[in-house]
């Protein structure tokens, strides 16, 4: 690593889902639960906006090894002691069945100010999301970085994907949980900015104006957090393998650190409009990596596996300084075998093809998200 690269630290957040190992159906957090994770895990876990979940954020990391053992530490322990009052924590972005409105949000001074300025846009949020920061210490660059990673956010969702149903319908869409993110104000594709001085000054103007307290409050799919210095990715759902969390944690660290190599080579990704790479998002939205999205290059509609060949090949280099070869290439496997969305609408199918009905299809999809978030603890 040169005198003046970025560290590249990488930093995930994830949100789990509690559900009742016998009925499936969503549980609240119990005190005593929450209490035996905070003793083992400390800040590292918190409640989230709704009782039914639970936020594990990992410490910082400086490989994608590192962020392994850390969050299969973060898993196992919540499982255990989820599993001491017969509950069990998923890791989707929608539960298939529950209703939004049979749930109840964490009485905590933040969560109340959400529940008050955003009404029944903040009630409805049963959604869950995994967040990746990458240290890049310079403001600037980051808010460089930012502009041209933009370009690949579509692809991130799509290989993501899990949040096909909603209260108990099959929506069509690969991604549900972002159809109602995407309600809230400040959200979708983060705007164009030339430096860090004119992101400070349009979010100032928030700021002093009283609309938000802090940058927190800007939800975009990618932004420079406002806490650490990073940019946070967070447009994709949560991935119930964690296996797949890591390829995705190491394709947005490598694509970072290709984007800065071109720096160094005078050369730089093509900015394109917001509104062509939003058609992308939409694409992946609907359909995750079943149908392709537009390489606006080649102006081509091109299939998901090119293109996560083509992507693959781009970051290969940077991959091996930063030790993630083998995550990356997994990434493969959610071609191979499918995204979430896809394997929950397989499981759905299956039960309802051995007489199950409706009720019983939508608890076999939640038994298989139980399975899988176990499976590589």
């Amino acid at each position: 690593m040169s005198a003046s690269e970025p560290d590249f630290t990488l930093g995930i957040e994830e949100e789990y889902l509690l559900v009742d190992r016998e009925t499936c159906a969503l549980a609240q957090a119990p005190k005593d639960l929450m209490a035996a994770c905070a003793a083992d895990l400390g800040d590292q876990v918190t409640p989230e906006f709704l009782q039914c979940q639970i936020e594990v954020g990992t410490r910082v990391c400086r490989s994608v090894a590192e962020a392994r053992e850390e969050l299969r530490r973060l898993r196992a322990t919540v499982a255990h002691h989820a599993a001491q009052f017969g509950l069990a924590p998923i890791a989707a972005s929608c539960h298939p069945s529950a209703d939004w409105l049979d749930q109840n949000h964490t009485d905590k001074d933040r969560y109340n100010d959400l529940d008050r300025a955003l009404a029944a846009v903040a009630r409805r949020m049963l959604i869950c999301g995994m967040h990746v920061h990458v240290g890049i210490p310079d403001p600037d660059q980051r808010i460089d970085l930012m502009t041209q990673f933009s370009y690949f956010l579509p692809h991130l969702l799509a290989m993501s994907t899990s949040s096909p149903f909603w209260k108990g319908v099959d929506t069509g869409l690969a991604s549900y949980r972002l159809t109602v993110f995407d309600n809230l104000p400040r959200t979708g594709l983060p705007p164009r900015f030339e430096s860090w001085s004119e992101y400070d000054r349009s979010v100032g103007t928030l700021i002093r104006l009283g609309l938000i307290e802090d940058a927190t409050k800007i939800w975009w799919d990618l932004r420079p957090s406002a806490r650490f210095p990073t940019l946070e990715t967070r447009i994709c759902d949560m991935s119930p393998r964690l296996d797949h969390t890591l390829s995705l944690a190491a394709l947005i660290q490598c694509t970072l650190r290709m984007l800065w190599r071109l720096a160094g080579e005078n050369l730089r990704w093509r900015i394109y409009e917001r509104f062509l790479v939003g058609e992308n998002r939409w694409r992946a939205q609907r359909y995750g990596v079943s149908e392709g999205l537009v390489d606006f290059g080649r102006k081509e509609l091109v299939p998901f596996a090119d293109l996560l060949e083509e992507l693959i090949q781009l970051v290969e280099a940077d991959a091996a300084v930063l030790g993630c070869l083998d995550e990356i290439h997994a990434a493969r496997d959610l071609i191979a075998h499918g995204t979430s969305a896809e394997r929950q609408r397989n499981a759905h199918a299956a039960a309802l093809a051995t007489g199950a009905d409706s009720e019983e299809a939508m608890r076999s999809v939640v038994r298989l998200l139980i399975e899988e978030f176990g499976a590589d603890l």
